[in-house]
């Protein structure tokens, strides 16, 4: 047989495999806050003299959203702030702050205004760190959209938005706009006008004729593989979103996002379970009931700064279908080395916890 022959039969059962697995029955791995670009050097020096142990936390960055993507990252997170007015964050206290410290100016974080249009803006915190690696979340999705269309066929992406409100520190000036439903609603179509339908996995795909989303979950209705390639699924991650997100779209009838919600709740699809280690069978249960659940391998760049691995091997061996870290790959931790790869190389794998084929094309 030819090497042209040889190479034609693996991508035919490549693909005979893809038909079969479905989107649930994998193992990928996302980073953690993909947009963070770190503080700038001053922001950085005065919140550490304020504030230690965050400044401790805050010490990472990613690369832009498309090289992770090339890296194999096929999970992004992405921290939003409902902005309807515009100019809501565009004076940031922190930059008052480093003034007042007698520190020198910091390279400006809108350049191109940005900040004063309308729109949902993309940081981890009003006030102290809102440096991005993209800008508005319009732009951010573009990103995406624009390596997905250059990279036809890759597996599928996982969109994780966090919606930001509350002022939960002294530092944060700026109260946060609140996500209503109709915020929600614009939050949608935002979405809508960078992804086609054809290029996405929304609720109403995998409902299809049962009664609720979670019904179809549980009944093993997640599409399969092949019919996910080149797509993008976008996931809610706070919890108590949920409530303002589903008003008038019974389990998600018409929603883009995959609500966080309680396993036995009709829009039970998507669960998160950030602490693997605090009650291990958790995971391998939800996961085995049906149900796309991600966890962190480490977080604060706690497990970076001594090597610590247990909570990563726990992450790992969960099943957990979004493995989530800062340090994806090759983004190696500069105190340890502690990354998050899959002991036998490769962007995913077949789910550990599950009876699949002994090979599932991955």
């Amino acid at each position: 047989m030819t090497i042209t022959s040889r190479f034609s039969l693996l991508v035919l059962l490549c693909a005979a495999a893809h038909a079969q697995i479905r989107l649930n029955e994998i193992q990928v791995i996302g980073s953690h806050n993909s947009y963070h670009a770190g503080l700038a050097p001053s922001e950085a020096a005065w919140l550490r003299k304020v504030n230690p142990k965050a400044a401790d936390g805050l010490e990472y960055k990613h690369p832009a959203l498309d090289a992770q993507l090339s890296s194999g990252v096929r999970q992004v997170e992405i921290d939003i702030y409902a902005d309807t007015a515009g100019g809501r964050y565009s004076h940031p206290a922190n930059v008052r702050f480093v003034s007042a410290m007698g520190l020198p100016a910091d390279p400006p974080f809108d350049p191109n205004g940005l900040f004063l249009k309308p729109g949902f803006k993309v940081m981890h915190a009003q006030d102290v760190d809102y440096r991005s690696n993209c800008q508005p979340l319009t732009g951010c999705l573009a990103v995406i959209l624009n390596w997905s269309t250059a990279h036809p066929g890759h597996l599928p992406i996982f969109v994780l938005l966090e919606t930001k409100e509350g002022r939960s520190r002294p530092e944060y000036q700026v109260d946060p706009e609140k996500f209503t439903t109709s915020v929600f609603d614009d939050l949608d179509k935002e979405i809508r006008s960078v992804f086609e339908p054809g290029r996405m996995i929304v609720p109403d795909d995998v409902r299809g004729r049962h009664a609720t989303l979670e019904k179809a979950v549980l009944a093993g209705e997640w599409p399969t593989l092949e019919s996910a390639l080149g797509k993008v699924v976008f996931l809610l991650d706070q919890r108590k979103a949920g409530p303002a997100y589903l008003a008038g779209h019974s389990s998600l009838q018409g929603r883009v996002i995959f609500t966080n919600a309680e396993p036995g709740s009709p829009d039970a699809a998507f669960v998160e379970v950030n602490d693997p280690l605090e009650d291990p069978a958790l995971i391998p249960a939800l996961v085995r009931k049906g149900y796309l659940v991600r966890t962190r391998t480490d977080a604060d760049t706690v497990q970076a700064r001594t090597g610590e691995t247990k909570q990563r091997d726990a992450a790992l061996e969960s099943g957990a279908q979004i493995l989530s870290t800062d340090y994806p790959f090759d983004e190696k931790a500069s105190w340890s080395g502690f990354s998050v790869s899959f002991p036998k190389g490769g962007i995913a794998r077949c789910n550990p916890v599950l009876s699949l084929p002994s090979s599932c094309g991955l």
